[in-house]
């Protein structure tokens, strides 16, 4: 038995449509919501690949920045996370209760043009945060690789850093393509490893610096020497601080896994207050570790490994922990450490590919500021890989200058966090408004002074945001026309009202009116004296739609109220769009009623020009025009169409 295909199934059976299919597939609008839920210190370990993966490169970037200065230096880097980036996160989580982190809090604490102009530079900086913890772990992954002693007798083409961190990040980008879900048992297992193995290392380095305390004494002398007095050293070390903020990172990530912890009710989804209560105790307790390691890792490093040796190029840059567990532990356990690094960094990057797939749907389409495909998870996961790759040739896939990029991202996103908590408690708690009004002039030091002295970092987040901002309104005008109104909703006056006219004329008649416009009265005898209308032909009821927040593209639904002015009949509601209000309302009436609403307009005079403009970004323009073209665009039977009348 043969069967003829039409040339529509030609045309889906081919390579290329298969493809099309497969790139898009699962394209929704809705993210699904997380469901499993774990005990905190399990949930702690998947923001730890990103918080606690720095090691494998902080205590070089911190000896480079601040050569022996480094541990005092790291000692400011702890106090300021401990007495800043803590308790600001630890607000964020109780007024984000459900992951959505700073940037939701500035949402809704900055409405408005201003409030999503400064969302989408925010989004900027976070994928530049993202981006930048991708390239920078698997550049710091390579470090590993290359450097480990059992395979410096590999061809040279093999352990081309570029090369394979290029590959790394292409496996990565792989794995989501095919489907990757974060599996907190592999990140505890990961985790925990990875903490075990850095302990040992970090043990024995301290066992042999107790040994030897002539190092204290000979470190002692060099910073007299080149520092003076210990004030100066204090002085030089707060300043140094903001290269070292590096440290910092994973705050963010945190307070994103929200919705991930367990709260004391055994995971019962209502319970916000036992999950805000165990995600504080995971940010303390991560902050803590992190701490503890950092401390003791810059004092291992700084006194124990030769100056030159965290040079570009040298045995230490990029893995100076892993430097001393081959130097005392062995090349046979140095490998196992070196695995272990590679396993944390490379999930960090995985960590970092997710935060960028969740963050990028879940502002743009509200904002009506994302094309149809960034709604599909394997488009944005060649689109970030493409820019990762670039990011790697750009910067030769060296640790060391990515650290400012990176370091740009985390502080602004940790400005951003600190500003939003002084926003939402400087109007409730005096003390609390000028405590972290201080530590928000802490993060915007830091993060100016991080700037100038990488400005890098700042170069690759306006590229970011640059794109966000065009691709955003050019989506947002090509969407302009969608209905984005999800539901219409007549109180009792406004159906009384609907069913008057349907019983008294056998019609619904519409007439759009300005607030605060003409007299009614006025407004309805220019309409019939046009449209040479009776008042048995037709009885208006008068519909007013106030403009709200026009920065808003979605409606979530349309409230219209019922209300007698001046003897007349009017219909109101509001909304950021006004032809969409209009379009979506007559398209109720026709469904509840059965009947095609008529509405009549009065001419808008003006630049055209002008007036889309006004459309795309303050809801309101031609609206008879494009009330009429929302229409077309939803309903294309014209039979079925509400009629749009202008005169």
């Amino acid at each position: 038995m043969t069967s003829t295909l039409t040339i529509q199934e030609h045309r889906a059976a081919s390579p290329r449509n298969k493809l099309r299919r497969w790139l898009f597939k699962g394209m929704s609008d809705e993210r699904p919501e997380a469901h499993h839920q774990d005990k905190w210190w399990r949930v702690m370990c998947l923001t730890g690949v990103d918080y606690f993966s720095t090691l494998g490169y902080q205590p070089g970037i911190a000896f480079l920045a601040a050569g022996l200065l480094s541990p005092l230096a790291t000692l400011v880097l702890v106090a300021v996370t401990l007495i800043g980036a803590l308790p600001v996160y630890r607000m964020v989580a109780k007024s984000s209760p459900h992951g959505q982190g700073s940037i939701a809090m500035l949402e809704r604490l900055l409405p408005g043009w201003f409030g999503k102009a400064l969302i989408l530079t925010l989004l900027g900086f976070a994928a530049t945060d993202f981006i930048i913890t991708i390239t920078l772990s698997a550049a710091d992954a390579t470090a590993h690789i290359v450097e480990n002693p059992l395979l410096k007798s590999c061809p040279p083409w093999m352990l081309d850093r570029i090369g394979v961190t290029t590959l790394l990040i292409g496996i990565l980008g792989g794995i989501f393509l095919l489907g990757f879900r974060e599996a907190i048992g592999v990140s505890v297992l990961v985790v925990a490893l990875y903490l075990f193995l850095n302990a040992i290392v970090l043990g024995e380095s301290l066992r042999h610096l107790l040994s030897a305390p002539e190092l204290f004494s000979q470190w002692h002398q060099k910073l007299t020497i080149q520092h003076g007095s210990p004030w100066m050293m204090i002085g030089v070390s707060l300043l140094l601080f903001p290269k070292l903020a590096l440290g910092m990172s994973g705050f963010e990530t945190g307070v994103a896994v929200m919705p991930l912890v367990k709260g004391d009710k055994d995971g019962a989804p209502d319970d916000i207050e036992g999950r805000v209560k165990n995600t504080r105790k995971l940010l303390f307790f991560a902050a803590i570790i992190m701490s503890v390691f950092l401390i003791v890792s810059s004092l291992t490093t700084t006194l124990l490994i030769p100056d030159k040796a965290f040079l570009e190029g040298g045995e230490a840059n990029g893995r100076a922990i892993s430097y001393l567990s081959h130097l005392y532990l062995g090349h046979t356990f140095g490998s196992i450490y070196d695995v272990s690094s590679i396993l944390i960094l490379w999930f960090a990057g995985a960590s970092a590919m997710a935060g960028l797939l969740n963050l990028v749907p879940r502002y743009l389409p509200r904002f009506g500021m994302a094309p149809d495909w960034a709604r599909a998870v394997r488009p944005l996961v060649l689109f970030f890989s493409a820019v990762a790759f670039a990011v790697t040739l750009i910067f030769r896939a060296d640790v060391d200058a990515q650290a400012g990029a990176y370091a740009t991202g985390v502080l602004v996103l940790m400005t951003s966090a600190a500003f939003a908590v002084f926003l939402s408690v400087r109007q409730q708690f005096k003390w609390k408004s000028k405590a972290f009004f201080l530590i928000t002039l802490l993060f915007i030091y830091t993060s100016v002074m991080n700037m100038i002295e990488r400005p890098e970092g700042l170069h690759i987040a306006s590229f970011f945001i640059g794109a966000i901002l065009i691709v955003s309104f050019i989506s947002r005008a090509i969407r302009s026309v969608e209905l984005r109104i999800g539901e219409v909703t007549l109180d009792p006056v406004a159906q009384k009202y609907i069913a008057e006219s349907v019983a008294k004329t056998g019609g619904i008649t519409l007439l759009a009116h300005r607030p605060n416009g003409l007299r009614y009265s006025f407004k309805e005898d220019e309409t019939r004296k046009i449209h040479k209308l009776t008042h048995e032909e037709a009885e208006f009821i008068f519909l007013e739609v106030e403009l709200s927040d026009s920065s808003d593209f979605v409606g979530d639904r349309l409230m219209v109220r019922g209300e007698e002015v001046d003897g007349v009949r009017v219909l109101r509601c509001s909304s950021p769009a006004i032809p969409n209000a209009i379009a979506a309302l007559l398209l109720h009436l026709r469904d509840q009623t059965g009947i095609l609403p008529h509405a009549y307009f009065g001419w808008t005079e003006g630049n055209p020009l002008r007036y889309v403009f006004k459309f795309v970004f303050l809801g309101e323009g031609e609206t008879a025009p494009l009330t009429r073209e929302i229409l077309r665009q939803i309903e294309r039977d014209p039979s079925r169409r509400p009629r749009i009348l202008v005169g």
